[in-house]
């Protein structure tokens, strides 16, 4: 199974478990960066650069390749987002409160091109225009960071 990550569980990961201490967790997951099994896309990359995580900026300028601009057919699946009323309104409203930086509807369409399974740390709302809500409309599986380790049978 593979992972598209948004800029949350990447935040939490780096704010909170530090890698000189949670290494057996730090090995995982660069094994599975490795493997290819993360994912994620150049908006993450823009999001993580304005971040004052040195720990996350330094980790993302080693390693560009996880953030790719989006394909075209990623760009055909924005649209599809963007063509939802619901979803635009609340995704134009948070980029205006992020100074124009929003990597969520890219993170799920790589998800969706790639078929994997997107990672953040928003929960499904009703009625909202969250992550969790735009991967159920579409079909894509969506996990917390506690879920993703869940899944991939981490127990430290």
């Amino acid at each position: 199974m593979s992972y598209a990550f948004d800029t949350s569980p990447l935040w939490v990961l780096f704010r909170n478990y530090y890698r000189n201490v949670f290494r057996r967790l730090w090995q995982d997951f660069d094994s599975l960066v490795n493997t290819g099994k993360i994912l994620s896309t150049r908006e993450v990359l823009r999001e993580i650069e304005g971040s004052p995580l040195e720990a996350m900026r330094t980790w993302a300028a080693a390693h560009k390749e996880l953030f790719p601009a989006p394909t075209a057919e990623e760009a055909r699946m924005v649209i599809r987002i963007f063509a939802v009323p619901h979803f635009q309104n609340n995704i134009e409203r948070k980029k205006l409160l992020r100074g124009g930086l929003l990597a969520d509807p890219f993170v799920i369409a790589r998800a969706g091109v790639a078929g994997a399974t997107v990672v953040t740390m928003e929960t499904l709302k009703p009625n909202a225009a969250d992550i969790p809500n735009i991967c159920q409309h579409f079909d894509i599986p969506c996990l917390t960071l506690e879920q993703f380790m869940e899944a991939e049978g981490w127990s430290f």
